[in-house]
This record gives C-alpha cells, structure tokens and sequence, in this order.
C-alpha cells in the first residue's frame, strides 16, 4: 500500500480520523477508477464485497495501478482480477479506511444506495398502500372481481392518482375500500348525498376526482362481469348511470325511474294520489327516485298484497289494454334495475307484499332475475319463471336459437340453467304474453 509523499501535508477529517489526501492519492487514481465504479456497482446491488472484479481489457496502466495497490509482483495478461477480499484487509490494516473497502469508497465518491434494500422498503410501501383493497377483495364481490382479476391495472391506476407517492395512495385506497363496502347501496341515495355521507365531500366521487375514479373503476368491472353490460354498444354517460344503479346509486333523483301499472295509492299523500287516479283510469304510471324518496311507503296502498314484477314494457302495455283498472299490481324493471326500481321492491318487501317475477329466458333475463330475487329475499317468487315452464314452452316451438350471453347460475331454480344450455333456445316474455294477461286476470 502506498504511503504519503515525504513532506505533503496530511488533510485529516477530525470525525472519522481519515487521511483523505491519502485515499485519493491511493484510491482515487484515474486508473482506478474502473474499479472504484464496479465496486459502488455491486455494493448498491446489494452484494457482498468478497469474491473477484475482473476488468477483460486492461490497459498497462491500469494493471500497474492495481499491482501497486495491492504490492504485488507485476502482473500479466490481458485481464486483470481484484480480489475484494484482500483488497478490504489492506485498506483495513494500512489504516486508509477503518471502516474497509465500502466505506473507503463512500468517503472518495459518495454514499452508496443500497438499491435492493431500497427496492423491498419501496414494495413493502406499496403493499401497504394496496391493503386496504387487497383485505376488502375477500369479503367483498364488488372489489373480489376487480382486485383480484386486474390487480395490475388497479394498483397502475392507484399510482397513478396518487402520483406515486405510497401514502397519498395508501389514503386513497383507504378511502376507496371505505366507500365499496358500502356497496352496494340499499337506500336509494344519490352519488352525491351518498359521497357526503361516506366523505363529507358531495364532490368525491365525481368523474375526474381520485376517490370517484378509483371506486367507479371497482363497480364498473364488477358491474360488467355479473351483469353483463354492454360496454361498447352503450354511451359513456349511460353506461356510468347503469353502472352506478348496479351499486345502487342513483346520478340524480329524476333520470332513475320505474313503470307500475295498478298501484292502489291512497288519498293521503300526493304519490298516493297520482297512483290512485292512475289506478282509476287503468293507466300505466312512471315514478321517479324524487317521488319515491319523498313519500313513505303507505303510500303505495299495497301493503300485503301480491305484486307481479316483469322485465319488459310490453307487458304492462298488454295489460293495461287487456284489464285497464282490473289489473293487479304491477312494476315493470325494464331490463337492468334502476335505482328507483330497486327502491320500490324493497318497500313493496318489506311492507309485506308477495313479489312473483317473470322475465326473459335467456342469459341476461337471468341475471337480472338473481338481482331481483336476492334483493327481496324470501318474499319473491317465480311467475312462470321455472324449468317447467321453459320446457312447456320451448316444446310449444316458441322462442329463438339463443347464440349470446354468458352463462350463469339460476339460484332460484338450479336446473333451469340446464334447461337453457340443453335446448339453446331463448324465449323472452312477450312468446308468453297470452299466459302472463291470464295470471294477471286471475290475480
């Protein structure tokens, strides 16, 4: 190991005791520096200074550099080999660095990051922020579908909102799992009464806005893989409100509707009244969310009666043609549930109404059959929805080959599944409308 020049002043760092005159004199030559590089380079890598550094083309002036570092013999050939370990115990015993080879390095060029270690603490960082989603997707089906099947796109675009900043995202994600696990939404609020509530923030979960982006990507992927929404055919704008309604969540009060034909009412109070005199009449009725939120449900004069819950418009249509003023209750969901459709049948449950369901039988007609009776529990019953009455009909020659949609599970009635796969024929409510005008007539 070389020592001072005879007579050059020592520059001494009074904190470490280190000659640093003498480190650049010894280690810091410019024919060094190759492997004060690769030394850096394995250190922030994570390696163990041990083993060898081998340079493949080494220059004459490199190989006598090192020769001199290490006082040995002048060597030969066209690579040159460092042996780290050695060279640590010299830098050790000559008293260029008490701290060894690493911390000689340091002194001469700089702190060196350990990049693995700052590797695991930046994954450990982020798998933090990720646990708030990560712990909800198992108990929750909105999430579940979401997390867990495109977790790389959703923790991409939790980054990204958080402008990767770990703990911003880690308030994010709590925030977010805050607001699905409510969902979805049972009480008919809109998206902003229903972001003050869970936010204190009406705006939150607005288009544009962090929380509101990240929830909306959640439902939307859960929305379209259960219910099989269009999201090519259908509008931007439209497929947002659909999604929303999925959750149970309404944009506003006065877009969200369902269609009712025979709804009693009472004189009491002013829904009473518009559905008494459209009852009178034999008229279908609309009724909006607004209407529904501000009225109670006595409202309805239905309380205990048999309700008949279609999917299609066409069949309230015949039946107001048909019976006029002698039809029973009916509600029409008109294919994917609105908001306020799910608002009326929950009150018509629990006022203690019978629901019988009727829909299409195909793919998405089953779909919304399982929102439907999941969400009245038991008081909802099948109206000629069953495999009997699939098999009666598709025997009769009705219906059409049924080529889209993507099976799922009929709860209410396992078998019909079978049924549909086996015959492969759709048959949507309006083959039997002559058999739903006489159940209607006769209730």
């Amino acid at each position: 190991m070389t020592e001072p020049a005879p007579g050059l002043k020592s520059d001494t760092d009074p904190l470490l005791g280190l000659d640093t005159n003498r480190l650049h004199r010894t280690l810091g030559k410019p024919e060094l520096a190759w492997l004060v590089t690769r030394i850096r380079k394995r250190a922030a890598e994570g390696g163990d200074l041990t083993g060898t550094i081998t340079l493949a083309e080494a220059g004459a002036e490199q190989r006598r550099a090192v020769d001199l570092l290490l006082g040995r013999a002048p060597s030969r050939g066209r690579s040159l080999t460092v042996p780290l370990g050695q060279l640590d115990q010299l830098v050790r015993d000559s008293g260029l660095h008490h701290g060894g080879l690493r911390a000689a390095v340091e002194a001469l060029t700089g702190p060196i990051a350990d990049r693995r270690a700052q590797a695991a603490a930046e994954q450990a960082a982020w798998d933090a922020a990720f646990a708030p989603l990560a712990e909800l997707a198992q108990r929750s089906e909105i999430v579940a579908l979401w997390w867990q099947q495109q977790q790389r796109s959703a923790g991409a675009l939790l980054r990204r909102l958080s402008a990767s900043d770990p703990k911003r995202a880690h308030q994010l994600a709590m925030t977010a799992a805050e607001v699905l696990s409510a969902l979805p939404a049972v009480d008919g609020a809109t998206l902003p009464v229903f972001a003050a509530r869970l936010t204190g923030d009406a705006h939150a979960l607005d288009p544009g806005r962090p929380l509101g982006t990240l929830v909306y990507a959640a439902i939307e992927s859960w929305a379209t893989a259960k219910q099989q929404i269009d999201t090519i055919a259908v509008p931007r704008a439209e497929l947002r409100r659909q999604v929303w309604a999925q959750a149970g969540v309404s944009l506003d009060e006065l877009s969200t509707r369902v269609l009712v034909l025979g709804l009693p009412g009472n004189p009491r109070s002013p829904l009473g009244r518009m559905l008494s005199a459209c009852h009178e009449t034999g008229e279908p009725c609309v009724l909006t969310l607004r209407q529904l939120s501000r009225d109670d449900t006595s409202s309805l004069g239905t309380d205990g009666r048999d309700v008949f819950v279609c999917e299609n418009p066409a069949v309230v249509e015949a039946a107001a043609g048909l019976l006029g003023n002698q039809c029973p209750p009916l509600v029409c969901v008109e294919g994917h549930l609105s908001v306020a459709a799910r608002v009326l049948l929950t009150r018509l449950s629990k006022k203690g109404s019978r629901l019988h369901y009727h829909g299409d039988f195909d793919w998405g007609g089953f779909r919304i059959a399982t929102t439907v009776f999941a969400m009245a529990d038991a008081s909802t019953q099948p109206w000629r929805f069953d495999t009997a009455a699939y098999l009666e009909a598709a025997d009769r020659g009705l219906g059409t080959p049924l080529t889209t949609g993507e099976p799922c599970d009929t709860p209410w009635d396992p078998a019909l599944r079978t049924a549909l796969t086996a015959r492969h024929v759709r048959i949507e409510e309006e083959h039997l409308l002559p058999e739903l005008l006489a159940d209607l007539r006769a209730g």
